[in-house]
């Protein structure tokens, strides 16, 4: 199995988790502002940015390098379906890029810079597992803001407490 085979196993599997605790995400009025602490991120901005990150493993497989520059405004979905439909272009268009790659271009260096200053770099299949790294750690701070919110948790790798029937 070459690397870029069992990226895209991982990637499926992430994505498949990844979409069955977004589809819970409640982007009404009385929770899209929730914060469980001052320096945290709204619910709204999270789970937006955790619908956005699998599109940074197309952006790693298919540039040099991306340069974030100051002011950048992130996207906020609005709704439920919005923050879905999101996800899936974004997992689809990165899944396609995953099918295209070989292991050679895994082992291409890819650059982050903000404002100019390179900020890391890495080689390529590197940066596509830091990607998905990144979406599992925020799509766990998400699990603790929508258990807050007496939101149920489905089963990600095993059954959650609101899932017990998993097995």
């Amino acid at each position: 199995m070459t690397n870029c085979q069992t990226i895209t196993l991982d990637f499926d599997e992430e994505m498949k988790n990844t979409r069955k605790l977004l589809e819970r995400v409640p982007l009404d009025d009385a929770h899209r502002g929730y914060k469980p602490h001052v320096k945290s991120m709204a619910l709204d901005r999270l789970a937006t940015h955790v619908a956005e990150l699998p599109s940074w493993v197309k952006t790693a497989l298919e540039t040099d390098e991306l340069d974030l520059q100051p002011g950048f405004k992130p996207q906020i979905a609005a709704t439920t379906a919005e923050l879905l439909e999101i996800f899936d272009r974004n997992a689809e268009g990165s899944r396609a890029a995953i099918g295209k790659a070989d292991d050679a271009a895994m082992q291409k260096e890819w650059t982050f810079k903000f404002a100019g200053k390179s900020v890391f770099s890495s080689p390529r299949g590197q940066m596509v597992r830091n990607c998905i790294d990144h979406m599992i750690h925020h799509r766990a701070q998400l699990g603790v803001y929508l258990r807050l919110n007496d939101v149920a948790i489905p089963g990600m790798y095993g059954p959650s407490a609101d899932d017990p029937s998993m097995f």
